[in-house]
């Protein structure tokens, strides 16, 4: 059903029923599985999925460690709600700040030995969320498409032009 308000409908372009069932679908899955992933997360090691996802960026980094300008634009995040989780890291001792030596504005996110337990411990229960709310429903082809599908959309979201504003940049 086509909700365009009927006054303002013929200068825009609105979303078709098609469109509009497929938005809503991806709208209803992405928050099902962000809530799902969540809650595997709070209940295994006592923390939300961001924060998850950036103890595993740490743990991918060299040495451990990122910028944290480089950290919050791998969670795509804004750099306040980054120093937000990353004070709560560290005060779980999972993480420690280091101050950059080549600029003294700069701070570098280390993931520490007891950050990298978590991850050891935390990772095969999260890992089989994932599977089964997502890799399981799908067939390989499904599973390839959505692929494509999520990088063209993520790559017509983070363009390349200076003065872009995304999430790190703010």
């Amino acid at each position: 059903m086509n909700t365009a308000p009927d006054s303002a409908a013929a200068g825009h372009r609105w979303l078709t029923d098609e469109e509009q069932r497929v938005w809503r679908a991806y709208l209803h899955a992405t928050t099902l599985l962000e809530d799902h992933l969540d809650r595997q997360l709070q209940r295994d090691a006592g923390m939300p999925h961001i924060y998850y996802g950036l103890l595993v960026a740490l743990a991918e980094a060299p040495r451990r460690r990122l910028r944290m300008t480089e950290l919050a634009m791998k969670a795509k995040i804004t750099r306040s709600r980054l120093s937000h989780a990353v004070a709560r890291l560290e005060k779980n001792g999972w993480v420690r700040r280091e101050d950059c030596p080549s600029d003294k504005r700069g701070q570098f996110a280390v993931l520490t030995d007891a950050g990298q337990e978590v991850l050891r411990r935390t990772a095969p229960g999260h890992v089989t969320a994932v599977r089964q709310a997502l890799f399981d429903r799908l067939s390989p082809e499904q599973q390839k498409a959505l692929g494509e599908i999520m990088e063209i959309v993520a790559e017509g979201l983070q363009p390349d032009e200076a003065g872009a504003d995304l999430p790190w940049l703010r």
